[in-house]
């Protein structure tokens, strides 16, 4: 991507839309999510017939458009991207997550738990390698996406590692939260629902176990292998933003961190402009407008925005 034409990448404009609809998809599919986490798709249907609306509820009893972990974790993260006005530090990721648990947020997963209490007590800034790959980390990878567009892939690498580590530290987690990156990656430059998928593909040929065109994953649990199937089968069966969300969430199971991550992907290949409004209107505002002000931020970082920028003005466009 670095290496990439200048003259064809997004112009300005159309580059902040879509990093405004990655972070902006995410608490979507996050909020729609929420409702149905830990239900069962007979349980959903029994209840909604099809769940397709912004309504709260759920085991976390939530007011409508409230957001949970996956969006305000990925909002913490975003802060120290901008207070910095670079990739952050370990020290600096675990600082982070340790105020934003602090704020007493309205969920916290068990091993994102024991990472900022590990970071705590020791000054840990990375989980020790293990079994346990949960997803915690790749859910709120959109601010390493999204301010590292553009760099060498190297770079967008470590910089979404660091932060994953400070919680999760998995073989098959790190991939993921890899894979991820380089999807919105692909979407913010153009490359399209082909190119989304080629990552989701390429995945799967590293890492078997991520092979999603096979039996229907549903009831995802927070593995990440779970996660990342019931995802990509989403994507790849269905057409757009809405579409694709309705039928993740409609899976139960994480439903509001599939719902969080393929709303971030999907939201970068639709840009904030062609995200369903009734959805977008349905978030609670401050969330949305932290949304868009965090997304704005962490793309103006982006070396890709600045060579956007120069071809702006160099190719009149």
């Amino acid at each position: 991507m670095g290496g990439a034409d200048d003259a064809l990448l997004p112009n300005p404009a159309r580059l902040i839309d879509r990093a405004c609809g990655a972070m902006l998809g995410l608490a979507i599919g996050d909020a729609l999510g929420a409702t149905v986490e830990f239900m069962t798709p007979r349980e959903i249907a029994a209840q909604y017939g099809v769940h397709d609306r912004i309504r709260g509820g759920g085991w976390l009893r939530l007011p409508p458009g409230e957001v949970t972990d996956d969006t305000t974790m990925s909002f913490a993260l975003a802060r120290a991207w901008l207070a910095a006005g670079r990739a952050p530090s370990a020290e600096q990721c675990a600082a982070a997550f340790d105020a934003w648990m602090r704020a007493r947020p309205v969920d916290i997963g068990n091993t994102v738990r024991r990472g900022i209490v590990r970071w705590r007590l020791h000054g840990s800034t990375e989980a020790p390698e293990s079994d346990d790959a949960g997803n915690g980390g790749a859910m709120r990878c959109v601010a390493a996406a999204l301010a590292t567009f553009g760099a060498p892939e190297d770079e967008a690498t470590a910089a979404a590692l660091i932060q994953a580590r400070v919680t999760h530290h998995n073989r098959l987690t790190d991939a993921a939260t890899v894979a991820l990156v380089r999807m919105v990656h692909t979407a913010l430059g153009g490359g399209g629902l082909g190119g989304v998928l080629r990552h989701a593909h390429e995945l799967a040929a590293a890492h078997a176990a991520f092979a999603f065109r096979d039996k229907r994953c549903d009831n995802p649990t927070g593995y990440i292998v779970d996660t990342m199937r019931a995802v990509c089968q989403a994507i790849d069966g269905n057409d757009g933003f809405q579409a694709v969300l309705t039928d993740l969430v409609n899976r139960g199971g994480d439903a509001d961190t599939t719902g969080a991550i393929a709303g971030m992907v999907m939201g970068a290949l639709a840009g904030e402009s062609a995200l369903p409004a009734h959805w977008r209107q349905a978030v609670k505002v401050e969330a949305r407008r932290e949304a868009v002000r965090l997304a704005c931020g962490l793309i103006e970082l982006a070396p890709a925005m600045r060579r956007a920028e120069f071809a702006a003005h160099a190719y009149g466009r």
